[in-house]
């Protein structure tokens, strides 16, 4: 008997169908979520402002975290590490890794970011759309870490780099 061969459903998100999610430095553009596929993988796309800041220093349990830069460049945190990334770039983060990431000084960016294994990441996604827009208590994503499996830690490092660049 040979072995079976599973197949998950091909994912398409065209562009004029994404949902967004915007702050007043970003817009994420929803492409895929594992929630609703039957992929590994959970995938979206941010455009970032001059200025603008990604997120503070944080890990995953679970996912690595890929980043491409599409265009622009990105001020990346890895580990006790900040570097700059920049168009065409590609970097993965493995889970238990603290990572930041920012516009770099002076630079927009925008970034395609794909978690894998994905998990259910468009909730929190919009949840920090609504904090940045004062719509949400900042409260509800130290309340969700464990749901979204989003950590985030201290960094004097990160702190440093971001008080250079403003």
């Amino acid at each position: 008997m040979k072995n079976a061969v599973t197949r998950g459903r091909p994912v398409l998100t065209r562009h004029a169908e994404a949902e967004t999610c915007a702050d007043p430095s970003s817009v994420m553009t929803l492409l895929a979520d594992s929630d609703s596929t039957s992929h590994g993988f959970t995938s979206y796309r941010s455009t970032f402002t001059e200025g603008a800041v990604g997120a503070p220093a944080h890990f995953h349990t679970k996912a690595t975290e890929l980043f491409f830069v599409i265009s622009g460049s990105l001020q990346v945190l890895v580990d006790e590490e900040v570097t700059i990334l920049e168009t065409g770039d590609f970097l993965a983060v493995p889970p238990h890794t603290p990572h930041a990431f920012a516009a770099a000084p002076g630079w927009e960016a925008d970034v395609l970011f794909v978690f894998t294994p994905g998990m259910g990441r468009f909730d929190y996604l919009r949840l920090l759309g609504r904090v940045m827009r004062g719509e949400a208590d900042a409260k509800e994503i130290a309340a969700s870490a464990e749901r979204f499996d989003n950590h985030y830690v201290d960094s004097p490092v990160w702190q440093a780099a971001l008080e250079a660049s403003a």
